[in-house]
């Protein structure tokens, strides 16, 4: 028979496991990106990372493929914490600063090196812009090089007149206007129905992205453009960051971390070999002709030259210190 003692520290036990119960806590996360992607997968291990580190005081539930909120939504969702965490596309804040769209140029960033140098120097700008929006940035990871898809043969500039082209961003959105096509805002959940009713007939992605929605179901043709590398951000809401405990705080920037280089390392992998996957399931992938490549780099060029009369002296500042 257990003695007055034995009760007591059982008691004691039993009360501290219900009060460590009662301390945990469940956050949401949204993101547009189907689970298959390797920004979902990415983000499942992170949850899981922090999880362990926190013995079970913090996890995380991931909500894939904007089953939570609407990708354009996401962003407000957090700010004003409808949702404690969240994950966008950077460059879908270029209305609000210029800043937030630079990778989105075309040929501007064309390579890993020069997008995590990119990502170092506009890092800290771009936390501070967030933060007063009530915004932590925990981790962001790029996608892989975009490229062009097309029903439809793209030898030079002129084939792209007139047709229906994908935009999701203010970037892609002037892109197509300068090859001559008519932008059309699509979600990334929404591509294979609207190329398979005519509401679209080209898009700019990565190849990665063609995997995740079996492209070779509703298109022929990709263009190894190798176009920029657009970034998306991990955020949380500063006042659900700002009630963990201190230690659950940095078990979540440390996660944070590694998440982050991960992400990145799985987005190089996915750029040598989504290409390749596209080709198995029937898309022909082909380099660009020399005529429309030298096209494309021009209209990369006027668009630097338009963002750079939008940034102003930060912008500047920014393309001087990459170069161009």
């Amino acid at each position: 028979m257990p003695n007055k003692f034995s009760r007591t520290l059982f008691a004691g036990a039993l009360l501290s496991g219900l009060a460590g119960t009662a301390m945990a806590e469940t956050w949401n996360m949204a993101t547009p990106y189907p689970e298959s992607n390797f920004h979902a997968q990415n983000h499942l291990q992170f949850a899981k990372d922090v999880k362990a580190a926190t013995n079970g005081a913090l996890e995380i539930v991931i909500h894939a493929n904007g089953s939570l909120i609407p990708h354009a939504e996401i962003r407000n969702a957090v700010r004003n914490g409808t949702v404690p965490m969240g994950e966008f596309l950077l460059s879908r804040l270029s209305n609000e600063n210029p800043l937030y769209e630079i990778d989105m140029v075309p040929f501007f960033v064309t390579d890993y090196p020069r997008a995590k140098r990119l990502w170092e120097v506009t890092r800290e700008p771009v936390q501070k812009l967030l933060a007063r929006q009530n915004i932590v940035v925990l981790y962001s990871v790029p996608w892989p090089n975009n490229g062009l898809y097309a029903n439809k043969e793209l030898r030079k500039i002129e084939d792209f007149r007139g047709l229906k082209f994908r935009s999701y961003t203010s970037t892609t959105e002037r892109f197509a206007q300068l090859t001559g096509a008519v932008p059309t805002q699509v979600e990334i959940p929404d591509i294979a129905q609207a190329f398979a009713t005519g509401r679209v007939e080209s898009m700019i992605t990565s190849a990665a992205t063609g995997v995740n929605i079996a492209a070779w179901d509703f298109v022929k043709r990709y263009y190894d453009t190798k176009s920029y590398l657009g970034k998306n951000v991990v955020v949380v809401n500063r006042q659900k960051f700002d009630g963990l405990s201190k230690d659950v705080q940095q078990a979540v920037l440390k996660a944070a971390a590694v998440a982050e280089e991960r992400g990145w390392k799985m987005s190089a992998d996915d750029d040598r070999n989504m290409a390749a996957k596209l080709a198995q399931g029937g898309v022909i992938v082909e380099q660009p002709t020399p005529e429309l490549e030298a096209s494309l780099r021009k209209i990369g060029d006027k668009m630097l030259e338009e963002w750079l009369a939008k940034a102003g002296p930060e912008g500047k500042a920014v393309v001087d210190q990459l170069g161009r």
